[in-house]
């Protein structure tokens, strides 16, 4: 039993050769990501409502080749994430049920130039009109006022002294 032992000892366990390298035996997948594939279906069902979880597998499975079934987490994982990064809306349903649409910015802002600024000029104009609709709400509301309370004493005036 000793030799066993010292046999099982000398010999190192799960060491191979020194200059040896690792590959991966996976391929690198031949779909996009599963943000860009999930974009575009939104983007191809054109639903009004949004777009649900349902169709949006549907159209994965369609368009691109991969396993829904597979895909089902990464899918439920990035409409999530989305939602909560404002990429996405949820118009229905909590988590990854109901029905998604894009945001209204057209999804990612990355890599979009901002829009310039509006001249000092034109906001000067513009500010100058809202003060002139605030002053005309204005007026409409105190004189909707004066006549509420002209018809509250034409009420109480018509009422019989009796009483």
């Amino acid at each position: 039993m000793s030799e066993v032992e010292v046999q099982a000892s000398a010999t190192p366990v799960g060491k191979g050769k020194k200059g040896e390298k690792k590959t991966s035996k996976h391929a690198k997948p031949t779909h996009p990501p599963t943000s860009d594939m999930v974009n575009m279906a939104i983007k191809g069902l054109k639903e009004r409502s949004g777009s649900s979880l349902q169709a949006i597998k549907k159209y994965i499975a369609a368009n691109y080749k991969v396993d829904p079934e597979k895909m089902a987490p990464f899918i439920k994982k990035y409409l999530k994430s989305a939602v909560q990064s404002g990429s996405l809306v949820q118009t229905k349903g909590k988590g990854a049920s109901g029905s998604f649409k894009l945001a209204a910015g057209g999804g990612s802002t990355q890599g979009k130039p901002k829009a310039p600024k509006p001249k000092k000029a034109a906001t000067a104009v513009a500010a100058a009109g809202d003060i002139k609709k605030k002053k005309k709400v204005a007026a409409k509301v105190a004189s909707s006022e004066r006549s509420k309370t002209a018809a509250a004493t034409a009420v109480k005036a018509k009422k019989p002294a009796g009483e």
